[in-house]
C-alpha cells in the first residue's frame, strides 16, 4: 500500500491506497509548531483506528507548501515507516504526463491537481482548488499548464472580514436565501458565497475568452462543494483530486 500526504497551510490531507483504490483518507489541521514525534503519535493513532499496519505501507509521496514541515515529516515518516519517500519537487516534473512552464513558480499541490485532472478528464481544463487560497490552474489539450490565478480562499476571506470588525462574526458558508441580506448572517453569506461564485464564473469566462476554447471545470479541495449550486461554471467536483495526483506518482514514478 502507498501513503500520500498533502501538507497545506490550513489542513494536512493524507490517504492510504491499495494500488488504485483508497483504503482511508484523513484530514487534520496543519500545526507548524508540532514536532516529528507529535505528528507520529497522530499518524499511529489514525492508522490503528483504521486497522492499517505500518508494515503494509511500502511507499510514501509527500507534497508540501509549508517548507518548514518537510524536515519533521521526513524524520517522522522514516521512523514510523522506514520506506521509500518521494518528495514532490521540480526534479521529478519531467516524468509526469503534464508540462510545467516554470517549475519553481508553482505549488506542488497544483502540480498534483493538474496531473490527476489531465489523466482523469483530459484537457483543456481548469482546476479550481478551494483551500487557504483559491487557485485556478488551467491546462491545455496536450497537458501543458498554461497559467494560474490566485485569490484568497473563502474561509480566509471570511476570517479576515470577521476578525477585523467588531460587530461581525463567523457564519456557515452556505448560500443565503437572497442576495439581499436581511440580517448580518445572510449579508455575509451573500457577500462571500455569492460573491465568490461571481469571481469563479468570471475567471472561467475570461480564461475561455482568452484561449478561444471551452474548458472542463473541476472543483477540488475541502470547500469545493460550497459553490456547487451557485456557480454556473463548475461542472465537476472531485474532492480527492490532489491525493489522486500523488497516488499516480506513487504508482508510476
Amino acid at each position: 500500500m502507498n501513503l500520500t500526504i498533502d501538507i497545506g497551510n490550513t489542513n494536512i490531507v493524507f490517504g492510504v491506497a491499495d494500488q488504485n483504490e483508497w483504503v482511508k483518507i484523513w484530514r487534520i489541521q496543519t500545526d507548524w509548531s508540532k514536532t516529528a514525534d507529535e505528528y507520529e503519535v497522530i499518524f499511529r493513532s489514525l492508522f490503528a483506528s483504521s486497522s492499517i499496519s505500518c508494515t503494509e505501507i511500502s511507499r510514501t509521496v509527500l507534497s508540501s507548501v509549508v517548507p518548514s514541515l518537510i524536515r519533521p515529516f521526513r524524520e517522522m515518516l522514516n521512523h514510523l515507516l522506514g520506506c521509500s519517500l518521494l518528495l514532490v519537487e521540480p526534479s521529478i516534473y519531467n516524468k509526469l504526463p503534464i508540462q510545467i512552464i516554470d517549475p519553481y513558480e508553482i505549488g506542488t499541490d497544483l502540480v498534483a491537481d493538474a496531473t490527476a485532472a489531465f489523466i482523469g478528464y483530459g484537457g483543456p481544463a481548469m482546476i479550481i482548488d478551494f483551500g487557504t487560497a483559491l487557485t485556478f490552474t488551467t491546462i491545455s489539450k496536450s497537458g501543458e499548464i498554461l497559467g494560474v490565478a490566485i485569490s484568497p480562499g473563502l474561509l480566509t476571506a471570511l476570517k479576515s472580514l470577521t476578525g477585523n470588525t467588531a460587530q461581525l462574526h463567523d457564519v456557515s458558508l452556505d448560500a443565503p436565501p437572497s442576495v439581499l441580506g436581511k440580517n448580518t448572517v445572510h449579508a455575509i453569506q451573500s457577500g462571500i458565497v455569492l460573491g465568490f461564485a461571481g469571481l469563479v464564473d468570471s475567471i472561467v469566462s475570461r480564461t475561455e475568452e482568452e484561449l478561444g476554447e471551452n474548458l472542463t471545470v473541476i472543483a477540488t479541495g475541502g470547500l469545493s462543494s460550497v459553490l456547487k449550486n451557485v456557480s454556473s461554471r463548475i461542472q465537476l467536483i472531485d474532492e480527492n483530486l490532489t491525493l489522486d495526483g500523488l497516488k499516480y506518482m506513487a504508482l508510476n514514478l
